[in-house]
């Protein structure tokens, strides 16, 4: 499981336009990482609208964003597009899920099952993992993780 102070290292992303994106690409700059279960589902689109109505914001004090789920890069595409998303959306086969330890257990009505876990990753230019976010409630999330990357830079 990756935490706080961590270095990230040898981890590929695949982008929602079925390119390829290796972290060690994004050394220098400071990055978002959001996992988030499945889109175009209510809490999901929340936060992703969210990140992307700060997404400006973030970028003028250097930020990139990333949102990651299991969906495939069609599905990614498709949401991208019904929402008009500025940043760049990450399909998973799970490895990406159990390296960041978001893979987890949950529980719905009583029904126990696998999933993500709602979490967040704000990663320094030097691959360091600042800060963690986890069972992210998307109300004021984005808004606290602006507050806290603008506060620390």
């Amino acid at each position: 499981m990756i935490k706080e102070k961590t270095k990230l290292k040898n981890i590929v992303l695949k982008i929602d336009d079925n390119s390829i994106l290796n972290l060690n690409e994004l050394e220098g700059k400071k990055t978002i990482i959001y996992f988030y279960p499945k889109d175009d589902t209510p809490g999901c689109t929340k936060e992703a609208i969210g990140f992307n109505e700060y997404y400006e914001k973030f970028k003028e004090i250097g930020v990139e964003i990333y949102g990651i789920s299991k969906d495939s890069s069609d599905k990614h595409s498709k949401f991208k597009k019904k929402y008009d998303l500025k940043f760049n959306l990450i399909t998973d086969d799970g490895s990406n899920c159990n390296a960041f330890g978001v893979w987890v257990e949950k529980s719905m009505y009583g029904k126990k099952y696998m999933g993500i876990e709602r979490s967040t990753f704000f990663v320094d230019e030097n691959l360091i993992v600042n800060k963690v976010w986890r069972k992210v409630k998307v109300s004021g999330h984005v808004e606290e993780v602006f507050n806290y990357i603008k506060k620390i830079t």
